[in-house]
């Protein structure tokens, strides 16, 4: 399980208040007005923004000051954060080692990844030869070999036609069914949160509300997210 307890996180000159839990497992999505600070809590469960007070806790362990490489969490970025001179293989390979020193197992790890992200066929290919799809395909084939238990996702395919964002989503829905990953991911798209997510955190005028089912909570929004939807 993953618990906020008591949190106040910081960005800059915002705060934004969280005591919440999420089971290990689900999928959520995190919605809310913009500017609210849906991107504020994945990046302080990160370990990218500082918790000011409070705990962060995952299976009774206490991430609060552990540093961001340490912690169970891989994240997805709205920009896929390739590098540009390495390949497609060299690109997931960066999820195992920094230094792309890989051993025949390690390397058989990133094929794998490879093959069940769909690119097969497209190990030596660079970034500026693969289509928008194709490079979020690389960026989580990224994290699916790092093998963590918590997928934060902000936002990664918003720049997607929304057949490909579809289609990348039911990806990381099988990903995380076959891992068993946790996945919190930020959207701002109610199709995207009812596509994918078991459940929604709101994130409106300074709180991180506890999880409630997406179907019930889009169905009859509150006041902040209905003025947000509209």
């Amino acid at each position: 399980m993953l618990k906020l307890e008591g949190c106040e996180l910081q960005n800059g000159g915002f705060s934004l208040a969280a005591d919440l839990q999420i089971e290990a497992g689900q999928r959520v999505a995190v919605i809310g007005p913009s500017g609210a600070g849906k991107t504020t809590l994945i990046e302080a469960i990160a370990g990218f923004l500082p918790i000011s007070r409070g705990r962060l806790i995952w299976r009774d362990q206490d991430l609060t000051a552990m540093a961001p490489g340490r912690r169970p969490m891989a994240m997805l970025f709205q920009d896929s954060n390739l590098f540009p001179h390495l390949s497609v293989a060299q690109n997931v390979g960066l999820g195992i080692r920094p230094n792309l020193r890989l051993n025949a197992t390690e390397q058989a790890k990133v094929q794998a990844a490879i093959d069940r992200v769909g690119l097969k066929g497209l190990e030596d290919r660079k970034p500026a030869a693969l289509s928008g799809g194709q490079q979020s395909r690389v960026a989580l084939g990224r994290v699916l070999v790092q093998g963590r238990d918590v997928l934060l996702l902000d936002e990664p395919f918003a720049a997607l036609g929304p057949a490909l964002k579809a289609e990348m989503l039911d990806l990381v829905a099988a990903l995380a069914a076959e891992s068993g990953a946790t996945v919190l991911m930020v959207s701002h798209d109610p199709a995207d949160a009812r596509r994918i997510a078991d459940q929604v955190v709101l994130v409106a005028e300074g709180l991180a509300h506890p999880p409630v089912a997406t179907g019930p909570l889009l169905d009859n929004p509150p006041p902040a997210l209905k003025a947000y939807l509209g």
